[in-house]
């Protein structure tokens, strides 16, 4: 039975792992063919901007994206 969950995603990208555990839960959660959804205000919003330069980490607009065109809905 798929569930939603509804993420809330508050911090810059690259201030804590913050980013990084969203993206882990989203991904694992569209991959068992759950519905996510994840509210981004604040600081959260810079994880959307385009064009990111982040060297050695996990770069947050690519994988945001990747997991948009999986099913993640975004709010803004």
């Amino acid at each position: 039975m798929a569930k939603t969950f509804t993420l809330y995603l508050s911090t810059s990208p690259y201030s804590s792992e913050n980013t990084l555990s969203a993206i882990r839960i989203a991904e694992a959660s569209l991959n068992k063919g759950h519905s996510v959804n994840l509210i981004a205000p604040a600081d959260g919003i810079y994880c959307f901007l385009k064009k990111q330069k982040a060297k050695g980490i996990t770069n947050a607009e690519e994988e945001f994206s990747r997991l948009i065109q999986k099913g993640l809905k975004v709010y803004l």
